[in-house]
């Protein structure tokens, strides 16, 4: 990859057709196949935008999720194989596409360097030679696809019939993107799905080639090392290889939050930069054997990637993390929403978004799925949700049924944010018998749940014109607090030059260094549990609660010894943000248990 950053999934919706606006770009994206719905809708937009014949893929028709993502795939392959061929057919003027393909590149790279270089050459047989070698040196941004490994639904026929474990949502997905045309990686996220992980092993597309090249390849998404060890010794087992792992830090990061134990980023980094090697060769010798029992060969070690993602705000951090953990790339996702070129925000949230504070962005139990979800107070769901509360009708209508998981009172799963779950839950509440605080607190509980299959694709519809009669307007948004800090609207050019560090977006803006945000956003977070236990006093939490508190001060100690190495920063950032470490220390300190 010719970028040292890729473009993270943003919701549904928000990232949905992002490959369409960077990737001839060269800049790689993970776009989010949970909802087909969503997707066949914007397969006929894009095809009515490019002259492309559109042929409607009924969700009544046999293994229609799974069509519907692979035509979409293919159709956004197409597409940005036609706008590069078209990039690649330019002129060199300093002002066409293809001028910008080079000026976006990061200083250091050879190919940019050499695009500088041919453009000090007079016009000419030799300027137009250089040009021609420049062309075939340029790459195009991957089309990636995000899973999340445990949003996987079984499915019903109209007879009520279980369709079987191959059409749950997961493996569907993973179907779709395997048969696809795509040379890019599926993103796994959201835990371990032992069942989808086995499915992989049908396609051939996943196993090397002759010349030991992997045409469709597995990017995990971890939070920590161990946890990335064990899943990626369980796909070698089935010979099937990790081509990257993306670390995304517990808190510190949009869309669902997946905290750790007290497990900080820079510990984290730390350990898999001592043992990647070691965890490469283990992984290779398992992922060898499998092939081997295969038929297949694979002569060469096959790489492996390295990444991070989640609160880096500045080109020193970025440059810093890639440096000194040895990373190949980082991962910029919420402030690409506030880059409307690149992303689909929809002008009212993009400017409430731009206007936001810090406190506008917290972490919410709001998500169905029962998992932390960082959450924005002025999004116009959240209004919605409210206003529904005070019209005594909570809860949402639940039309596409993705994140249908609790049985409480059904045969077949409902939402917990749905108007149905929400009533029955509320009746049963009615009837306990318990104090007026504890009950508003389990009332505030249940509906808190926000819907967010309609929610987080409202945005796209109305960014591009495609609301139905009486369909919601209601935008969900998940950014990661550390969204707060940038405070307007930008260019894909001005947000690509902050990263590389040839334009500062957040000049005089007071933001502490991105690991003492994350610390911040943990002590916090130990800070509510805290206050949980307290009304419980369970033993097993207790000990939980203190080894947390542990990990934490382990992170402390590790960042004292790490500030002193932020050589990429002035001596008085590096003091300061010392200070700021100090403070949060003596703010675990006083969390007594």
């Amino acid at each position: 990859m010719l970028h040292k950053f890729h473009i993270p999934v943003l919701g549904l919706g928000f990232s949905i057709d992002t490959p369409l606006k960077v990737a001839k770009y060269g800049i790689s994206s993970v776009v989010s196949v949970v909802d087909d719905d969503l997707i066949e809708r914007m397969r006929e937009f894009h095809c009515l935008q490019n002259d492309v014949l559109y042929h409607p893929i009924a969700k009544t028709e046999p293994d229609a999720r799974a069509r519907r993502i692979t035509a979409y795939l293919n159709l956004l392959n197409e597409l940005v194989n036609t706008q590069f061929d078209d990039l690649l057919r330019q002129p060199f003027t300093g002002e066409n596409d293809i001028d910008q393909y080079f000026n976006l590149l990061p200083a250091s790279s050879p190919i940019k360097q050499g695009y500088e270089l041919m453009n000090e050459y007079p016009a000419g047989e030799s300027k137009q030679i250089f040009g021609r070698i420049l062309k075939t040196r340029m790459q195009m941004g991957a089309i990636d696809v995000n899973i999340m490994a445990k949003v996987d639904k079984l499915n019903f026929d109209a007879n009520g019939d279980y369709a079987g474990d191959e059409n749950s949502d997961a493996l569907s997905a993973l179907r779709a993107f395997a048969m696809s045309d795509l040379d890019s990686s599926v993103v796994l996220s959201a835990g371990m799905n032992p069942r989808l992980y086995s499915y992989i092993e049908k396609f051939g597309d996943f196993f090397p080639d002759k010349s030991g090249r992997l045409k469709k390849r597995i990017i995990l998404k971890v939070s920590d090392y161990r946890s990335a060890f064990i899943q990626a010794k369980f796909l070698a087992k089935k010979g099937l290889w990790v081509s990257e792992f993306r670390i995304e830090s517990g808190l510190n990061c949009g869309g669902h939050a997946f905290a750790t134990d007290g497990l900080l980023l820079g510990p984290i980094l730390e350990e898999f930069k001592l043992k990647r090697g070691e965890m490469q060769e283990e992984l290779y010798a398992l992922y060898l054997g499998t092939l081997l029992t295969k038929g297949l060969v694979c002569d060469k070690m096959l790489p492996q990637r390295l990444s991070v993602q989640g609160g880096i705000g500045t080109a020193n951090e970025n440059d810093f993390l890639i440096q000194h953990y040895q990373l190949d790339a980082t991962g910029w996702g919420s402030p690409f929403l506030l880059v409307p070129e690149v992303t689909n925000v929809d002008d009212d949230t993009l400017m409430q978004l731009a206007g936001a504070t810090q406190d506008d962005f917290y972490l919410s139990n709001s998500s169905p799925l029962g998992i932390l979800f960082n959450n924005f107070k002025n999004s116009s769901a959240e209004r919605q949700r409210l206003q529904r509360i005070e019209q005594g009708r909570p809860g949402s209508p639940c039309t596409k049924k993705y994140l249908c998981t609790n049985t409480e009172f059904t045969e077949q799963p409902i939402c917990t944010a749905s108007r149905k779950y929400q009533a029955l839950k509320i009746f049963e509440l009615q009837a306990a018998v318990i104090n007026d605080d504890e009950y508003q607190a389990r009332y505030e509980a249940i509906t808190e749940k926000v819907c967010l299959c309609e929610g987080l694709c409202a945005s796209v519809y109305i960014k591009n014109g495609l609301l139905k009669p009486k369909e919601s307007t209601a935008v969900t948004i998940c950014p990661g607090p550390n969204l707060a800090y940038f405070k307007n609207i930008y260019s894909l050019e001005q947000m690509v030059k902050h990263i590389y560090g040839d334009e500062d977006l957040l000049k005089d803006t007071n933001r502490p260094n991105m690991f003492i945000n994350e610390l911040n956003l943990y002590i916090d977070y130990l800070k509510k549990d805290i206050a949980l236990y307290v009304q419980t006093l369970n033993e097993k939490k207790g000990k939980y609660l203190i080894k947390f508190k542990e990990q934490l001060q382990q992170g402390i100690n590790y960042y004292k010894q790490l500030i002193p190495k932020l050589t990429n920063e002035t001596q008085a950032y590096i003091e300061n943000t010392y200070r700021e470490l100090i403070l949060s220390e003596q703010q675990l300190s006083l969390l007594d248990l």
